[in-house]
């Protein structure tokens, strides 16, 4: 069992993803971009990342942040992530 997972998602989604993992009694965290900065899903989760800019080509859609993000933190994305270029 994993005690705490990444959430490589935003808005709803992200936020019944953090609600499932807080009723198994497992931890958080959340990713965002400058725009999401307050966004439910980053105040929600345990934990918050900080991804870069609001444009999504510059935070969400860059590989190397998430991995970064999973790596400072230990855990690998909840969710399958598809890169494209």
């Amino acid at each position: 069992m994993f005690d705490k997972v990444l959430i490589a998602n935003r808005g709803a989604i992200a936020c019944r993803i953090v609600r499932t993992l807080q009723r198994m009694g497992i931890g958080s965290v959340a990713v965002y971009s400058e725009a999401d900065r307050h966004s439910l899903h980053v105040t929600a989760a345990d934990e918050a990342v900080f991804l870069g800019p609001s444009a999504p080509s510059e935070s969400y859609l860059r590989q190397d942040k998430l991995l970064a993000a999973a790596r400072t933190t230990g855990r690998a994305p909840s969710t399958p992530v598809r890169f494209s270029q």
